[in-house]
């Protein structure tokens, strides 16, 4: 919904999902396809879960379709199965198909989605939950399981599935600039309990030692803090000016006013400044997960 030319404003819990047309017809080819190949190279669901990593509940749900398979999967499935690289061709496609459906979705902001895609520099700093690009499947969905007013288990997993689809950011090249920063509160809220708690500062520790994104810590510690107003991201379209993204209970403001953005920016750049450097920021991380600090 429109409100002016500084800002669009979506409230996500408005908007019903609508389908795309021949999107859920082109998962369904997706998952023949895998099906085809799995039995064509003698191999059960299970046995394929085994050696691709994932469960055979999944692999059963991306075979019919009603679960969309990630560009991970399609890339390992083409060598396990000797399809010649028939699965790893449709990955693209794959991809693209979850972003024309995720850009119709409530789950954030759609303006949001599409220009987040499209990005070739991405900062994000939050001080609730780890941001969406690191946030892992079970972190997902813990937060929309305690989500009030409660979400119905089908909307949770439609949900789930749109958000996963952002993180195929991270697995293209050229990968854009991504920076983060982190609140230290946000890593010791174990929500959803210790496991999925471990798992997701683990998942934290593999993104920090990746080539490119740079992942830092604002410590609790911190006498001065130019973060205080809260999350936000800063994104940058190709050939156009960078803008501003703020998202507050389920409201979500991209905002394009050049004055505005660039105090965003400045801000950003404080916080950077101020919170810990990269391998301080990792140390700190483990020892969190390894109960030391």
């Amino acid at each position: 919904m429109a409100v002016s030319g500084v800002e669009r404003t979506v409230f996500e819990d408005d908007e019903p999902v609508e389908d795309f047309d021949g999107v859920a017809e082109f998962y369904s080819a997706v998952g023949k396809l895998i099906k085809l190949f799995r039995e064509r190279a003698g191999f059960t669901q299970k046995e394929l879960a085994r050696l691709t990593g994932y469960s055979e509940a999944q692999i059963g749900a991306m075979e019919r379709g009603v679960r969309t398979a990630r560009i991970e999967f399609l890339t390992v499935a083409d060598d396990t199965l000797n399809a010649g690289g028939a699965l790893r061709v449709v990955a693209k496609d794959v991809m693209k198909a979850k972003f024309r459906v995720s850009e119709r979705s409530p789950a954030f902001s759609k303006a949001f989605t599409a220009e987040e895609h499209q990005a070739i520099e991405i900062h994000d700093y939050s001080t609730m939950v780890i941001p969406g690009l690191l946030q892992t499947e079970a972190y997902i969905r813990v937060l929309y399981e305690m989500r009030r007013p409660l979400l119905s288990p089908e909307k949770i997993e439609e949900w789930v599935e749109t958000r996963l689809a952002r993180k195929e950011i991270l697995a293209r090249w050229p990968m854009p600039v991504v920076t983060w920063v982190i609140d230290e509160s946000v890593l010791r809220r174990p929500l959803g309990g210790w496991d999925v708690h471990q798992e997701q500062l683990q998942h934290l520790l593999k993104v920090g030692q990746m080539r490119g994104p740079e992942l830092q810590v604002m410590p609790l510690d911190r006498m001065n803090h130019a973060g205080m107003g809260g999350s936000f991201a800063l994104l940058t379209p190709p050939g156009k000016a960078q803008i501003g993204y703020v998202a507050a209970q389920h409201v979500n403001r991209l905002i394009t006013d050049p004055a505005e953005v660039r105090n965003m920016a400045a801000r950003y750049s404080s916080i950077r400044a101020q919170a810990l450097g990269l391998r301080e920021s990792l140390a700190l991380i483990e020892a969190i997960l390894l109960g030391e600090r």
